[in-house]
């Protein structure tokens, strides 16, 4: 790991999104629309705050005493016909997928949007069971005719404007299309509507399972999910462990939440709440419903209480919509399957020998929107800040970034010490500024001040400190 803790890897990728005019527009312009329409949604409901609060107490209450509230809800959902299964880790997660297909005979599975299929690589196991996976959400397929990973959560293709999808689009069908979003939309349409009913297999995520019914519940803006999650004979639905709520109630505060938070929307288009297979005499729906309780990670994160409260999320991606990082870089740039503020929590979490995944914790600049954002009021913030902790303790970060810590935590100490140091700094960066040589050979000189003027842009220095302002404020008074 480099001198600040930050892996050259993320560095080069963060540095060639920064370079691609094209794609910090599209980013920034998504973002600026879909954060804007979350405060119009917010404003409009009057009870917004007090749906966070009941929406957080909730999540918070169900992750407290999982294990009663994951029994609960399988008990409920076996007695209706769902056949539950329990994977440790995305490889057992895949096996069972790969199982159910095999012992269906299945050759094509026909998938709705789900970051928990992208992140236990499940396509990459079913192709190489000889069954193919077909992504059915508009941008999760646009995504997968262009062999990326989605960039955000909830919009996959948040980094592409439409004339490159055009353009994918017409490469793939090899007939002229028009930019207009009517017409590349009907362009999938056209193409897919026919392999729902082709598919034996459909798969689909889980936005939330309710214990109180033994139900899942899929939102969608779109119609894939529905025919995924009926046509096909054979249903599979994946889901976190943490994904449930115990209440109908309960389930009631995230009917509200999640579009206003995701899109300002005041409501999902389709809200699918499946409570077992077709029953004899239903004219619609699979004969089996399989539902995959996925661990990977999550119950041991449940047992460290800094950060246990990051499981309450809901991946809406308000998060990654206020985040000035991920605003001017977009999802790829980090190098995993969730981006963002709760990327840069959870990925580390979940793949705690990884140091390409620990580095994420310095990608922020712990401005606390991320926290301000969130329907669940998860302190993102404050974990990233812990994780770098960890990662000092832990001796990541090189070190370089180990004594700079030292000796910062020292200066800080001594108010004197402290004291010097600033205006020795601001003397330093002045001269830098206006052209001296002496100030630019103190900044670029010592190993960590090139490292860090390699990596960061320094605002501008004011000319007196904080202190130096509130002694005067005080000697008014």
């Amino acid at each position: 790991m480099s001198g600040l803790g930050l892996h050259d890897a993320f560095l080069d990728r963060a540095r060639h999104a920064l370079g691609q005019e094209h794609l910090k527009q599209a980013v920034r312009r998504t973002t600026d629309r879909l954060r804007d329409g979350r405060a119009a949604a917010s404003a409009e409901a009057g009870a917004f705050e007090a749906w966070r609060d009941a929406l957080s107490e909730a999540r918070r209450r169900a992750i407290g005493r999982l294990d009663v509230v994951l029994q609960a809800w399988q008990a409920r959902a076996e007695a209706r016909g769902v056949l539950v299964h329990h994977a440790v880790d995305a490889r057992e997660a895949c096996d069972i997928v790969v199982g159910i297909a095999r012992a269906k005979g299945a050759r094509l599975a026909a998938k709705g949007k789900s970051m928990l299929s992208e992140e236990i690589e499940l396509n990459q196991a079913l192709e190489a069971a000889c069954v193919e996976a077909l992504e059915t959400d508009l941008g999760e397929w646009i995504i997968q005719l262009a062999g990326e990973r989605p960039s955000h959560i909830i919009l996959p293709v948040v980094h592409k404007p439409r004339g490159e999808i055009r353009e994918l689009f017409e490469r793939h069908g090899g007939e002229p299309l028009s930019d207009e979003t009517r017409v590349l939309a009907g362009y999938a349409r056209d193409r897919l509507r026919a392999e729902f009913l082709r598919a034996e297999l459909g798969v689909t995520g889980c936005n939330m399972a309710i214990a109180e019914t033994g139900s899942i519940a899929l939102f969608s803006n779109e119609g894939n999910g529905r025919m995924v999650s009926t046509l096909p004979r054979t249903h599979v639905a994946l889901m976190g462990v943490e994904r449930i709520v115990e209440t109908l109630a309960d389930f009631a505060h995230l009917v509200r939440l999640l579009p206003r938070s995701a899109t300002g929307q005041r409501v999902t288009t389709y809200v699918n709440v499946l409570s077992g297979p077709a029953r004899p005499g239903e004219l619609d729906g699979p004969e089996e419903l399989h539902v995959v309780v996925v661990d990977a990670g999550r119950t041991a994160q449940l047992a460290e209480r800094d950060y246990r409260d990051a499981l309450a999320c809901v991946r809406c991606g308000a998060c990654l919509n206020a985040c000035p990082v991920y605003s001017a870089v977009g999802g790829h740039a980090y190098g995993t399957v969730y981006p963002g503020p709760i990327g840069a929590v959870i990925e580390p979490l979940y793949a705690r020998d990884d140091e390409r995944r620990a580095e994420l914790a310095e990608a922020s600049s712990l401005c606390g929107a991320c926290h301000e954002a969130c329907p669940v009021r998860i302190p993102l913030h404050d974990m990233l800040v812990r994780l770098r902790q960890d990662n000092a303790r832990r001796g990541r970060g090189g070190p370089t970034a180990l004594a700079l810590q030292r000796i910062a935590a020292r200066a800080m100490a001594v108010p004197f010490v402290y004291d010097a140091a600033g205006r020795i700094a601001r003397r330093a960066a002045r001269l830098a500024a206006g052209g001296g040589q002496l100030g630019r050979w103190a900044l670029g000189s010592a190993p960590v001040l090139r490292e860090l003027l390699r990596r960061r842009a320094l605002p501008d220095v004011p000319i007196r400190s904080f202190r130096e302002l509130w002694d005067e404020l005080e000697e008014e008074r």
